[in-house]
């Protein structure tokens, strides 16, 4: 017998959310505020290159004074390399970008093809501090999927304190050794367990405002797993998701609704709550 009816993911479908982002979703700006601190210092060095009418000997300066100040100059190009990013040096060899900061010939090296070298001279920017706040806060921005799915497990984390249910957060399958012989070598992380006395919620979270071939896999594997899960005495698979992203795969999200019993949105999830308290 099917988890669900035809009528009862109709309804599921037609409560979906477009969005799940509030104004503070778009930019961490502690996050950006603290990466620039951390390299405050050195930008303010680098700084005595804007408007310099002898590049080279202004670089030289600073190297002589402090040579570490060049190791930052990869977030100029809005590049975080940390000794991984590889490039063509001047030569056509491929070179860790970090190592032209080894030497004043590799600076300048760094200056002249990035264009940055243009950019200084003409004074197209005044200040690299400011400069590097707007670089991270567009490096931030490529936060912003994976940023989605936390909002959402923040938003069920805050239901569960309003509603004084006790959960735990990222907990390992393998603390019980029944969900170890029942899912085998696959150990699986859950996003939330709720522990009552009847019964161990293993809990799923996710929401997904686009679509993508991610939202098949997902809605294949939770489809494969809460089946060995649930017939595990007192053990229950819990999937909470919404968002409109959906649609492009409501034929895979249906599969699972007629395969897992508990399955919620952000709208019926107070049905769980309810069930739960």
């Amino acid at each position: 017998m099917a988890a669900h009816t035809e009528q009862e993911f109709k309804i599921f479908m037609s409560q979906l959310k477009e969005t799940n982002q509030s104004l503070n979703f778009f930019c961490d700006f502690d996050k950006i505020n603290s990466n620039v601190e951390n390299i405050k210092l050195s930008l303010c060095m680098l700084n005595s290159l804007i408007g310099s009418t002898n590049l080279r000997a202004s670089v030289e300066t600073i190297w002589n004074r402090d040579k570490t100040a060049f190791n930052v100059m990869d977030i100029l190009i809005a590049v975080r390399s940390e000794g991984k990013k590889k490039v063509l040096n001047s030569l056509g060899e491929c070179v860790v970008l970090d190592t032209l900061f080894h030497s004043v010939d590799g600076v300048m090296e760094f200056l002249t093809d990035t264009g940055l070298a243009d950019v200084f001279q003409t004074q197209k920017i005044t200040n690299l501090v400011d400069y590097v706040f707007g670089v991270e806060t567009g490096l931030d921005s490529n936060a912003r999927k994976n940023r989605s799915g936390h909002v959402m497990e923040d938003v069920v984390a805050d239901l569960f304190a309003d509603n004084g249910i006790t959960y735990r957060k990222e907990v390992y399958s393998s603390e019980w050794s029944a969900l170890t012989q029942a899912l085998g070598e696959d150990e699986k992380r859950f996003d939330y367990v709720v522990e009552t006395p009847n019964k161990i919620y293993l809990i799923e979270v996710n929401f997904y405002s686009g679509g993508g071939s991610k939202l098949n896999e997902v809605a294949r594997a939770y489809s494969e797993i809460a089946p060995k899960i649930n017939a595990v005495e007192g053990f229950e698979f819990v999937w909470i998701t919404d968002g409109i992203g959906w649609n492009s795969a409501k034929n895979k999200l249906q599969e699972a609704f007629y395969t897992i019993p508990s399955i919620y949105n952000l709208t019926s999830i107070e049905e769980f709550i309810e069930d739960i308290k």
